[in-house]
């Protein structure tokens, strides 16, 4: 494992540490952190949780959060000395706390970077980066287990979180992940309880919301190298009535999608100049290299599952997309 054995002993003499996630979290990126956090914590270690979009944690994962370790981004202090970015390839997926990294370093401080996806660019001081592990809670166990932690239910309530969704419910799994996952299901963790809350936990309001935006999905089979395309625009009128966790779960039905080796979703965001904004979430079936198209437009990602943003119309974005989409390599 890359550096193990150096991030552990930068994180055993540590003695205040904030741990950030991407914006817009998933299971992995809070889940890593709050497991990482809560082992540090349990070390004597004062420690915060945040990421930098939205202010609140996500519903679906505050149970993670045993420890209360979450802080709003607001609500941080000025400057750590040490700074642990997890699950976050580029300080710009860090969203308005980027700049800390730049600041802890230009203070002398420490930035570990905690990482599985094969577009990070290295931007910390001391990195575990492993483009072959399938979640950033692979890397996180492994670290735990260099500074033999003891994982209680609650830590590997969390690494169970960023495994089963990282995997996409184990499909995509190797033998000793599996391995790992039966070590955090022996120390306690419900994987029914895990999965129902994060994952198939939806408000009657989903049905509505996923139904309007389904019925504009379109299909171009020729697209994406000729292994075909599906793609969805979710509209900033349409997600108002959801959380954003639903708004996110719209790439899962999309993907399912058998004449389509890419799936794409086009998730509205909050305007921040005359061009109307959007995420973008990008899925394949494993022809072709969405990461690669995704960094096109200046996001990135896994060679299966990336995302980006961008401005303009819904049929310019799409447009892009399918530009990028025909030069991705294939798998």
């Amino acid at each position: 494992m890359p550096n193990l054995k150096e991030a552990a002993a930068l994180l055993a003499g540590a003695t205040d540490v904030t741990l950030l996630g991407h914006v817009r979290p998933d299971a992995d990126a809070l889940g890593s952190a709050l497991a990482l956090g809560r082992a540090l914590q349990l070390r004597g270690v004062k420690v915060r949780v945040s990421v930098g979009e939205p202010e609140e944690m996500p519903e679906t994962l505050q149970s993670l959060d045993v420890g209360g370790l979450y802080v709003p981004a607001s609500e941080l202090p000025e400057s750590e000395r040490l700074l642990v970015a997890l699950d976050t390839p580029t300080p710009g997926r860090l969203g308005k706390l980027a700049p800390r990294v730049d600041a802890v370093r230009a203070a002398g401080g420490d930035v570990l970077v905690i990482d599985h996806h094969a577009s990070n660019v290295f931007y910390g001081t001391h990195h575990v980066v492993d483009d072959t592990a399938e979640a950033t809670a692979v890397l996180v166990f492994a670290l735990l287990e260099e500074l033999s932690t003891e994982i209680d239910e609650p830590i590997a309530r969390c690494l169970y979180a960023g495994l089963v969704t990282d995997t996409s419910g184990f499909r995509r799994a190797r033998p000793s992940t599996h391995l790992m996952a039966a070590k955090l299901l022996e120390a306690g963790v419900d994987p029914d309880k895990v999965v129902r809350e994060i994952v198939d936990d939806h408000p009657f309001a989903w049905l509505p919301m996923l139904s309007e935006v389904l019925a504009g999905a379109r299909l171009e089979p020729d697209e994406a190298r000729g292994f075909g395309l599906a793609h969805a625009v979710v509209t900033l009128d349409v997600a108002r009535s959801v959380r954003a966790e639903e708004v996110e779960a719209v790439v899962d039905v999309v993907r399912s999608t058998r004449e389509a080796g890419v799936a794409v979703v086009l998730k509205e965001a909050e305007p921040i100049g005359p061009q109307r904004r959007w995420t973008v979430s990008l899925r394949s079936a494993g022809g072709v290299d969405v990461s690669a198209a995704a960094g096109e437009l200046g996001g990135g990602g896994h060679r299966q599952a990336a995302g980006c943003t961008a401005e303009g119309t819904p049929d310019e974005v799409l447009g892009k997309l399918r530009e990028a989409l025909s030069r991705a390599p294939l798998l």
